[in-house]
């Protein structure tokens, strides 16, 4: 399964993040070029290398005007953010200003705008809470810059390039002291960045900064579907997104990508049946599925003498293992059990929910080791087809034409 993991040991910001993604994408001058001719005036967007203790990775630039934005607001973490609107970028702006400037002037494709305005929405709602008003009401400060704007939207498009199946994150190094902003002198994570990650592991640690920036938690609560230690995972591809700040640790984000592969010990149960009819067989695979055996098969075998016989293979987890072989004892004929350990490779498996004109379908997706396959519940194609009076391969060509 393709799997992205974020290291965020040192917090996240928009940039950082943008950074971190950006090193691990192949067409680098594509997306730079890009982002650059996204649909915002005077915008140039830079991707610089850097070094953080030792370590090699990406700073991400964004010059609006000629002005290095990220050099002072916080996004590089910095906890001396100015309350300062700059009549080019730094404007309060409404939600519906930032909706108005995704949809009617950047280039991008409808689900990527539909990304960005969610996770405006995460940071609207955050402060709607905070400073109890209305959301219709909330006006963007430090997150309603041009910049911010175009760090959201540059990792929804290097997300929708990636496409991993499955984005793991660290628990989030939200940095402690304080940090001045357009509201006054604030607690360390900021009132919106700690409402954004409730639910969500956070930790202090020893820097006095503001690691996690409201863009930063947004993007991490939209994109994320585990907050984990990292998993086990044969990695392909590493990314280093710098912020400007230097600490005595590293200031980055690091972004890995790679496949998760599912693997799993189980036990083979194993017996020879030469005198049960295969209703009676049938039966007892039936009860063994009943209990959670995992699988339940035959085979054809020859015994002694010329006899034919029935091999019949049980797999299942250990911790049921008692109860499978005294439900062999008790609906077979055997007299004996064979067991032994085996290792089990499997893709992983989720099943989403098609809506067609036609009805519900469930559509069953595996991934893993490299493929990607998918099909469509026989069952219900079966009521549907019925029901449409036409053949299920007739009914699959017109799902075909309304998806």
């Amino acid at each position: 399964m393709k799997t992205l993991y974020l290291d965020c040991s040192m917090g996240a910001a928009g940039d950082m993040l943008t950074a971190a993604l950006y090193e691990l994408i192949d067409d680098k001058a594509e997306f730079l070029n890009q982002i650059n001719n996204i649909g915002l005036h005077n915008i140039k967007v830079d991707a610089q290398k850097v070094l953080k203790c030792s370590i090699t990775g990406t700073y991400f630039d964004v010059c609006i005007d000629g002005e290095h934005e990220h050099s002072h607001d916080h996004h590089h973490n910095n906890e001396h953010t100015h309350n300062h609107f700059h009549s080019h970028s730094h404007s309060h702006n409404s939600l519906k200003d930032i909706e108005h400037i995704i949809n009617g002037h950047l280039n991008i494709s409808d689900k990527i705008k539909n990304d960005v305005i969610s996770i405006y929405k995460l940071i609207a709602q955050a402060e709607s809470h905070i400073h109890g008003v209305d959301i219709t009401d909330i006006h963007f400060h430090e997150v309603g810059t041009l910049d911010a704007i175009i760090d959201i939207t540059a990792v929804c498009i290097l997300m929708d390039k990636l496409k991993p199946n499955k984005v793991i994150c660290s628990p989030i190094n939200v940095g402690s002291g304080h940090v001045h902003c357009a509201h006054g002198i604030l607690p360390v994570p900021a009132p919106a960045t700690a409402y954004i990650l409730q639910n969500i592991p956070i930790y202090s640690g020893d820097v006095s900064a503001e690691l996690c920036t409201p863009t930063g938690a947004a993007l991490l609560k939209y994109f994320v579907t585990e907050f984990n230690k990292m998993p086990v995972m044969n990695v392909q591809k590493i990314g280093y997104g710098c912020g400007k700040k230097d600490f005595h640790i590293a200031n980055c984000v690091r972004a890995m990508l790679g496949e998760i592969n599912q693997t799993d010990n189980v036990l083979e149960l194993s017996f020879n049946i030469d005198d049960m009819t295969a209703e009676n067989i049938a039966f007892a695979a039936e009860r063994l599925f009943d209990i959670g055996a995992l699988d339940v098969f035959t085979s054809t075998i020859g015994m002694k003498k010329a006899r034919q016989a029935t091999l019949i293979s049980v797999l299942c987890y250990e911790n049921i293992k008692d109860e499978i072989i005294k439900a062999i004892f008790k609906y077979t004929s055997t007299l004996g059990i064979r067991e032994k350990q085996v290792k089990r490779y499997t893709l992983d498996r989720k099943t989403e929910i098609i809506k067609t004109p036609y009805g519900e379908i469930r559509k069953k997706i595996s991934s893993g080791y490299g493929v990607e396959r998918e099909k469509y519940e026989y069952d219900d194609l079966s009521k549907i087809a019925t029901k449409q009076d036409i053949s299920i391969d007739a009914l699959l060509e017109k799902i075909k034409e309304c998806l």
